[in-house]
This record gives C-alpha cells, sequence and structure tokens, in this order.
C-alpha cells in the first residue's frame, strides 16, 4: 500500500509518518531528508523554486521504483513527499492506479497558526524532525503554494485534525 501524507508546513507529516511507519512496517520516504542529504550542500543563493522541483522530481523517479520493489514484497511505502498540490498527488494516484496497487491519503488538517508555532519550536529545538530552518517567508510562500485536498481526494482517506 502506497500512503500519501499531506499537509502544509508544520502540519506534522513527518512525525506523522514516522508513527505510521512503526504500526505498518513500512518504508518511509520523506523528501526533506533526501533534499537535506542530496541537494542542500549544493544549493547557490540563485537556485530557486524551479532548482528545487527538478531535484524532487529526479527523487521521486527513484523512490518509484524503489515503491514497486516494495509492493513485490508487500510492505507499505510512506510518502512524506510535500504533496502540496493537486497534480503532484494525482501523480502518485496514477502511478498506484497503473501498477494495481492500493493507496490511501492522509491528510493532516492543522491550522496556520499552530503550524506557524511548531515551524518556530522545530527551527529552535532543531529535535528529531528537524532537516532545516523555515523562515517565516518560506512559510508564507508554502501557505499560499498549497491546495488543500478535494472532497474527492479524501474519499477513503484519513482526515487528522486539531483537538480544541
Amino acid at each position: 500500500m502506497l500512503h500519501l501524507i499531506v499537509g502544509n508546513t508544520g502540519s506534522g507529516k513527518t512525525t506523522y509518518a514516522n508513527a505510521l511507519k512503526s504500526k505498518t512496517k513500512g518504508v518511509l520516504f520523506s523528501i526533506d531528508t533526501w533534499n537535506k542529504t542530496l541537494f542542500l550542500p549544493d544549493k547557490t543563493p540563485n537556485d530557486g523554486l524551479e532548482w528545487f522541483l527538478e531535484r524532487i522530481e529526479r527523487s521521486e523517479n527513484i523512490i518509484m521504483n524503489l515503491v514497486q520493489q516494495l509492493e513485490q514484497t508487500n510492505t507499505d511505502s510512506i510518502l512524506d513527499l510535500g504533496l502540496s498540490k493537486f497534480e503532484h498527488r494525482e501523480k502518485f494516484r496514477q502511478f498506484s492506479a497503473a501498477n494495481d496497487y492500493q493507496l490511501k491519503l492522509h491528510f493532516l488538517n492543522i491550522s496556520k497558526n499552530t503550524r506557524w508555532q511548531r515551524v518556530q519550536q522545530r527551527n529552535t529545538e532543531k529535535g528529531a524532525t528537524f532537516e532545516f530552518e523555515v523562515t517565516q517567508e518560506n512559510f508564507n510562500f508554502m501557505q499560499n503554494w498549497f491546495e488543500q485536498p478535494t472532497a474527492e481526494e479524501l474519499v477513503g482517506g484519513i482526515v487528522i485534525t486539531e483537538k480544541p
């Protein structure tokens, strides 16, 4: 099974994905870890969004190959890849359908205020899920970049909301 972990910056995707990994005995693919390890050391100040998107695309090609291998062993794949855009999620839905894999979307629907507080705390503490600092500018960009899953996307999925 493919698990698509969806939520805006600071929603708790990586924390949730790690818990799901323990529960399912699946393999976690976290794009922040891939970016930090493979690409950030080479990033120049002039490299922007397109630079990142190209590298994410290359990483996802490798990840999809690994998912195919894991599916042959009945091992779940947990994709913590951002998945901020409908089109990005659709890519994995089509991949799943083309290969006859089960897919479940997990949407972490957390308020902007809570997410910003979490990001600030993560930036300060640099704990287990810290890969790189998220600035207010980056957070605001992602706030506007993110496309909330449609009702159709959420059918059969899991929605996590804040506890009041």
